[in-house]
């Protein structure tokens, strides 16, 4: 009976729990979806060129997936609650800085920081889901919540990010964080509580956190420089150079060290890294329609703030509406990798539509459709493909994996992003010589971001076709998970 009673006080302290991080999470993903809509506004006040814009993004991605990794060690060995708290309260701290920004590097350095901070609560929020939540049946509902609020996050991010940056100004749209994150740390307070630690003594991989970030760094800023220096230049090939040899040392590094912030041997459970590659190329697909879908709408078709937010809508939405239940019941029907195949083929449909649409072109029925397909995509792929990485990786690990998944998703949109970017500019900078107008040359640039992001998406499809490979049929739960639940008890 008192076993009963303990392991019922657990479960409802888990999702207490889950629901506070959540609301953690939110803030996240607002701030994310928030700042896309804003961004032709924030290019005109504080003087952005194009490709130096992507900044404004890639700062915060970078940091977020560079130090996730690192966080979620932190948060095993000094306790998650505290980690959690921690990087909501750097998360919200940056995001007045960001608020009060006046210059491009005031922005950008506060973006980075925004991005640690990020990174510190989300990777502590998916070790919370997989060792608060054992029952697999738990997880799964606790993960459709978790899905739910981020996409729910997601569009109203594009909406508010529109209402704001219209009429009032795009650094209220870092305000907005401030009484979610002081709600966030108050209720994290009283409601999570602290589990037993690993200790200091299991060590933190501080120099291999310090070589990935700094090379991912590099890379992204070889890659946007490219619009002034070029592609042979120099400072590009030096750049990218030392990037490369940066990681070169990384995995060296890793592969020797007693505790790692990357073991190697992850990669080779089956699915893991295959799917994690998958994911990094569906979402430069991904980002491209959002970075330059909110440049089309606002530059192009002279759409507000709001009316962007509002266009937006239709994709995140579907997301959401598939989160629900549908997808869930045609994995369990077809199994995840032929959802997961029609998924990227939808993706990949939507990306076309974009690549192909006019200046003029009504919004109804091209442009609302190609949002839509694009949620039906993105809400069919990102279910099964996590499902595959999961799926043989042992319970020990599971936290370590969900970072990897996550480092894959965020290098991959950040990368790919300021590849496209430059790559967009380039093409725009080249059309303006050939005597073209200021609306087409944009346009000609956004055309091929779309068409790059649909051929990076393409060459996901092929992994999921011809290496991906089905997950094994599920086991029963290993003794790990079964003392898991004694210690709940």
């Amino acid at each position: 009976m008192k076993v009963l009673a303990s392991a019922t006080h657990a479960s409802r302290r888990a999702w207490i729990a889950l629901a506070v991080v959540c609301l953690g999470q939110f803030m996240v993903v607002l701030d994310q979806t928030i700042v896309n809509v804003a961004l032709d506004e924030i290019q005109r006040d504080l003087h952005f060129s194009q490709a130096a814009l992507t900044w404004v993004v890639n700062a915060y991605l970078v940091t977020f997936g560079s130090f996730m990794l690192v966080a979620g060690r932190v948060g095993d060995l000094v306790g998650r609650r505290r980690v959690f708290l921690f990087g909501v309260a750097l998360f919200t701290l940056a995001s007045i800085a960001c608020g009060f920004a006046d210059s491009q590097g005031l922005l950008i350095a506060a973006r980075f920081v925004q991005g640690i901070g990020g990174a510190v609560a989300f990777s502590v929020t998916i070790a919370l889901i997989v060792s608060e939540f054992p029952d697999a049946a738990d997880r799964a509902k606790a993960m459709s919540v978790y899905m739910f609020v981020a996409v729910g996050g997601g569009s109203v991010g594009l909406l508010l990010g529109g209402l704001i940056a219209q009429s009032v100004d795009w650094h209220w749209i870092f305000f907005i964080n401030v009484p979610i994150g002081a709600a966030t740390l108050l209720l994290g307070r009283a409601c999570i509580d602290e589990r037993e630690t690993i200790g200091l003594d299991g060590g933190v991989d501080w120099l291999g956190a310090g070589l990935v970030t700094v090379a991912l760094m590099l890379a992204v800023y070889a890659i946007v420089g490219t619009e002034q220096h070029g592609w042979g230049s120099p400072q590009t090939l030096g750049w990218g150079g030392a990037a490369l040899a940066l990681l070169v040392g990384f995995f060296a590094l890793e592969a020797r060290i007693a505790q790692p912030i990357l073991p190697l041997q992850l990669f080779r459970v089956r699915g893991l890294a295959v799917a994690a590659a998958v994911r990094a190329f569906v979402f430069t697909g991904m980002f491209a329609v959002f970075f330059f879908g909110a440049l089309y709408m606002e530059q192009i078709r002279g759409l507000s703030p709001l009316g962007t937010g509002v266009a937006f809508l239709p994709m995140t939405l579907t997301v959401a509406a598939l989160s629900l239940g549908p997808v869930a019941r045609l994995i369990q029907r077809f199994g995840p990798r032929p959802v997961l195949i029609v998924g990227v083929c939808t993706l990949i449909a939507g990306l076309v539509l974009f690549a192909t649409a006019s200046a003029d072109v009504p919004y109804a029925p091209l442009l609302l459709v190609a949002f839509v397909v694009m949620g039906l995509g993105g809400g069919s792929s990102f279910v099964p493909l996590l499902t595959i990485a999961m799926a043989d990786v042992p319970p020990r690990d599971a936290g370590i994996a969900s970072g990897i998944m996550n480092v894959a998703m965020q290098l991959g949109a950040a990368l790919g992003l300021a590849l496209l970017g430059a790559l967009a500019a380039h093409r725009t900078t080249a059309r303006l010589a050939d005597g073209a107008s200021h609306v087409a040359a944009q346009l000609s640039g956004y055309h091929l971001a779309f068409a790059l992001g649909a051929g990076a998406t393409v060459v996901g499809l092929l992994l999921s076709l011809f290496v991906l490979r089905s997950p094994r049929p599920q086991a029963a739960p290993v003794e790990a998970e079964v003392e898991a639940e004694l210690q709940l008890a």
